[in-house]
């Protein structure tokens, strides 16, 4: 079974994100079920959750921030990292973004990238390579909730920041992560986020926009 057609049979409502109205996804209304066809459909047991399924609140903020201030990425190349449903390439492609580049090592993510794309009418190119160490010719880089793991967090600012040094933009959605860095960060908006009792510990979860300093 391919991965779009794993994802399409275990998942065929769309939806919107509470806080991004404009864009539909093809979203999971549960986990559970979700995540035991992939393991069916991988024969494999023990697999991380499909945390591409899940609009997170990283994700929202940033994206609703784009898309109220399209003149941050109008024009511009854009990579959206760790983008699970592809929710910030999409956005920054419907706020007039010249490109958009979503990187994501999960195939499954990458197949509903693809649909959730096509449904909204844009074009973004998916990326399943581990990008972290690499060059970039992005302008602007979102990075949505990705704060969660220390291991991943550590790797993934350093990187960032060399980035940065180089002249791109990196703005960072985060409701509070463990692993986000405490320095180096400045505010650039605060949205109040609805979340799923499921996926979080309360139902509405305060959530940051920032930019990356070098």
């Amino acid at each position: 079974m391919s991965s779009e057609s794993a994802f399409v049979r275990a998942n065929t409502a769309r939806g919107c994100p509470p806080l991004v109205p404009e864009i539909a996804l093809y979203l999971a209304s549960e986990v559970t079920p979700l995540w035991h066809a992939t393991e069916a459909s991988l024969e494999k047991s023990q697999l991380p959750p499909p945390y591409w399924a899940f609009a997170w609140a990283g994700g929202q903020a940033l994206a609703r921030h784009i898309l109220d201030h399209p003149e941050r990425v109008r024009g511009k190349a854009v990579l959206d990292f760790g983008a699970g449903s592809g929710l910030l390439a999409i956005a920054a492609m419907k706020a007039g973004a010249a490109s958009a580049i979503a990187a994501e090592i999960d195939g499954f993510a990458i197949a509903a990238i693809a649909l959730n794309a096509a449904m909204n009418d844009v074009a973004v190119t998916g990326e399943s390579r581990d990008i972290i160490g690499g060059a970039s010719d992005a302008a602007i880089i979102l990075v949505g909730d990705m704060c969660y793991e220390r291991p991943l967090a550590e790797r993934l600012i350093l990187w960032l920041k060399d980035l940065v040094r180089g002249g791109a933009t990196v703005l960072l959605g985060d409701p509070g992560r463990t692993y986000l860095p405490k320095d180096g960060l400045t505010e650039i908006a605060r949205y109040q986020v609805p979340t799923p009792l499921d996926l979080e510990d309360r139902i509405m979860r305060e959530t940051v926009v920032w930019q990356l300093r070098p």
